[in-house]
């Protein structure tokens, strides 16, 4: 046989191989998510064929346990004592942790107009970091968990605390995970595999300063040896004002997150500082883009102040811009929120109930959520086409989460005391979601009373492209 015939049957046996994985992903992929969310959602049979239509490698779908909260703390610093451990569900551990948090600080003229406070924010974190990694803690110490006793809370650097929660010290996230091969054929439009610079920058705070780190962090806890201990690993840490967003994975699965990319969008005072607005993060997880917006909308019960909600919205997807870091024609890395795969919206929408302060009493007293969440202004607003348009919200069945009287299971207005401090309950924190692939499992409120907003999570199995390594190294040999 020549030499020519040889090339061609190669050829030949390459389209063909490929062909028949595509076919085979295509099976898979319609299987990945079990028969009654198929059922429910007619587009998961075409789960990721613009992807496939791609020349990338050879990949699967795969599922993963996100978990996503929001909380607004009513302009309250937590204190050491606080414990997080029924708001993260910890006994039911996730994959990923998406946190978005409204109000750590007070929206006064200081905060919005001088220097953000960053002492909540590290708090949060390292609140954060005690109960996800306590167990790991606890079991290699025998004691109480690292950070416990050593959180004396004075003002530290937030970057610097930020990197005190990365699983190996100072390692920061690729900038680009593309393919090998795409690396290799297109190295000089993208990423040089591995790339020479492989680092990106750590969203957490643009401070250098290192004072106060031992505040939050014990020496014990920040070495290397008790950092391999821990399950969960800090990928992002962002603040704008009073908006705070903290993003953590399972250690293991950090070397699949890359392409991590923030927007801030300013939405307060003069429609543009950021006592609200939002923060997103967007990022790459495995070969899927996620991008995850924490949102604090304009407040108000008047009628006609959901418009202004729905202006912001429009606004936010509008402004809202990530930098462009891959410049391979094959690397379609998004740089607007509705051009990824996956969107969550968490946050204090600030959406009302259409309804008097005497009415909606009445309807809680008797428990008639249905009734209730009819006159929910985000539901009307999405169902009129005015904002949120093709993305969804899971069934609502707790009581609506604002506005409590602090230490206290009653809305405030309800004694003489708080009479001034009344306002319709409501439900103002919501979490909704956008793209195929999502599967909501559970979608609930806590009961802390720490703020005078309960916080709102909800669980999801999300689908990723994976990458089929095995079949990859095959085609390389060949």
């Amino acid at each position: 046989m020549t030499l020519e015939n040889q090339d061609q049957n190669k050829k030949s046996f390459l389209r063909n191989f490929f062909l028949q994985e595509e076919v085979r992903g295509r099976k898979a992929e319609e299987v990945s998510f079990d028969s009654s969310e198929a059922h429910s959602d007619p587009s998961l049979k075409s789960l990721f064929s613009h992807q496939l239509s791609s020349p990338m490698p050879i990949s699967q779908v795969q599922s993963f346990r996100v978990f996503v909260a929001t909380w607004n703390a009513g302009g309250k610093s937590p204190h050491s004592g606080l414990n997080l451990d029924d708001f993260l569900q910890v006994h039911d551990e996730s994959d990923m942790y998406v946190l978005g948090f409204q109000e750590i600080v007070p929206l006064n003229a200081g905060n919005v107009l001088v220097a953000e406070d960053s002492e909540p924010a590290a708090k949060w974190l390292a609140l954060i970091n005690q109960s996800l990694n306590r167990s790991c803690s606890v079991a290699s110490r025998g004691s109480k968990p690292a950070l416990c006793s050593s959180l004396r809370f004075q003002k530290p650097s937030l970057k610097k605390v930020c990197k005190s929660f990365r699983t190996e010290s100072r390692r920061r996230l690729k900038t680009c995970n593309c393919s090998p091969m795409l690396g290799r054929k297109y190295s000089k439009d993208c990423c040089v595999w591995p790339p020479s610079t492989n680092m990106t920058e750590d969203y957490c705070s643009s401070e250098e300063d290192e004072d106060g780190l031992g505040n939050y962090v014990s020496s014990e806890s920040s070495t290397p040896a008790s950092a391999n201990q821990m399950k969960y690993s800090l990928i992002t840490g962002k603040q704008m004002v009073g908006i705070f967003v903290t993003v953590w994975v399972r250690k293991e699965l950090v070397q699949h997150v890359s392409h991590l990319r923030i927007s801030n969008v300013g939405r307060g005072i003069l429609r543009c500082l950021g006592n609200k607005g939002c923060i997103s993060v967007s990022m790459s997880f495995h070969q899927t883009s996620f991008c995850f917006v924490c949102s604090h909308l304009a407040s108000g019960e008047k009628e006609g102040d959901e418009l202004k909600r729905n202006s912001d919205v429009i606004e936010i997807l509008k402004n809202t811009q990530f930098s462009r870091i891959c410049k391979s024609p094959w690397s379609r890395i998004p740089e607007k929120i509705m051009e990824h795969d996956r969107v969550i919206w968490l946050g204090d929408l600030n959406y009302r109930i259409a309804l008097s302060y005497s009415e909606t009493r009445k309807l809680l007293e008797q428990y008639k959520w249905d009734n209730l969440f009819d006159k929910d202004q985000l539901k009307i607003e999405r169902e009129a086409g005015r904002v949120f348009k093709g993305w969804k919200e899971g069934k609502i069945y707790f009581a609506p989460t604002y506005k409590y009287s602090y230490n206290s299971d009653t809305y405030a207005g309800e004694t003489i005391e708080t009479q001034k401090k009344r306002r319709t309950p409501a439900w103002c924190d919501r979490i909704l979601w956008y793209g195929d692939g999502i599967r909501q499992l559970s979608y609930k409120r806590g009961e802390s009373r720490f703020s005078d907003h309960r916080p709102v999570c909800a669980t999801f199995m999300i689908g990723a492209q994976v990458s089929s390594d095995g079949i990859k190294k095959d085609i390389i040999r060949l």
